[in-house]
């Protein structure tokens, strides 16, 4: 999305998404800030609202209109028809000049790109999330705004060339980790779920399509903070298998255990859904399709086979974790 270039378009009515960036270190917070500005200006609109329904000289049409837009204004597809009757009503309204009533529609049609209940995303890759913004993203799903974080979790800084962050598991070769990676992955999921009030998902394309498409779904009807953590095979990572065929290899992670599928939903009695099944191939033989672990097997084959292992272990430990909170232990 660098300007002048922005990749997004809108539909025959002119609606669609707008693109807007700061410093990528920044993402949360300047989402963040958008979804405060955005907020400030609507509760302004609804009290304009609610001034033209108590006008005395409004039309019923206007009346039932704002009375059912001030109803539905924080759900997205209520808003938005309940909006479009207003508009109606108040073009109407305005072309009577019937004083008051007239005033207050004029007003409600200048911000009529408020009507409808916007929704914020916040994009980002895991170097930012889990690493060089994780205070600021960690600061804002502690607001409790109803704001939607998308994590593309590559498991390295692909931006800056390769760097092992806090997302890299243990055991890949990365710059500032050529003998392999010692440490654990953080699991930027778990610590957002602790807060007991954010709507968490990890999800994989190619290895479920549908689940990934529950999970925005949840995350977007959720009035809530919602962080939704999206495994990305990337380049860096020298995929055997080529990356034309990055959604097998998503598929092949989730199957060996390597990455795992859940829902978290605030909402629910019983808010964990593991949608991961036991793992069905081999951990060690997915590792080796990436060049990222098969190198350091070939410079340092002892010191891969434990780092290996370490890997296979923790990856058998968060998913135990999971199925635990699923179970509701």
């Amino acid at each position: 999305g660098s300007a002048p270039t922005c990749p997004y378009t809108v539909n025959e009515k002119g609606q669609g998404p707008a693109w807007a960036n700061s410093l990528f270190e920044d993402n949360a917070e300047f989402g963040y800030g958008m979804n405060l500005a955005t907020k400030q200006r609507r509760a302004k609109l609804a009290d304009t609202v609610k001034a033209l329904v108590e006008a005395a000289q409004c039309s019923e049409d206007v009346r039932a209109a704002g009375a059912e837009w001030l109803e539905n204004m924080d759900d997205a597809a209520g808003s938005r028809a309940a909006g479009e009757k207003l508009v109606k009503a108040c073009e109407a309204a305005v072309a009577k000049h019937s004083c008051e009533a007239s005033g207050l529609a004029r007003e409600v049609l200048e911000s009529r790109d408020l009507l409808t209940k916007q929704s914020v995303w916040i994009f980002g890759g895991d170097g930012w999330a889990y690493d060089i913004g994780y205070g600021g993203l960690d600061h804002v799903l502690a607001m409790d705004e109803d704001v939607n974080v998308l994590v593309m979790d590559t498991e390295v800084y692909s931006n800056t060339g390769g760097q092992a962050s806090k997302a890299t598991p243990t055991g890949p070769i990365a710059k500032f980790a050529a003998a392999g990676k010692r440490t654990k992955k953080k699991d930027l999921g778990l610590m957002a779920m602790s807060y007991g009030n954010v709507y968490v998902a990890q999800v994989a394309m190619g290895a479920d399509y549908n689940q990934l498409i529950k999970a925005l779904k949840e995350a977007e009807s959720y009035d809530g903070p919602a962080v939704v953590i999206a495994y990305a095979p990337c380049v860096t990572h020298g995929l055997k298998c080529g990356m034309h065929d990055v959604q097998g290899e998503m598929r092949r992670a989730v199957e060996a255990g390597y990455w795992h599928l859940y829902r978290y939903d605030p909402r629910k009695d019983q808010p964990m859904q593991l949608d991961s099944k036991e793992p069905s191939a081999s951990f060690q033989e997915f590792l080796e399709g990436e060049v990222r672990y098969a190198s350091l097997k070939r410079s340092f084959p002892e010191e891969a086979e434990r780092l290996f292992e370490l890997s296979a272990e923790d990856a058998q430990r968060r998913y135990e974790k999971y199925r635990a909170l699923a179970d509701g232990e």
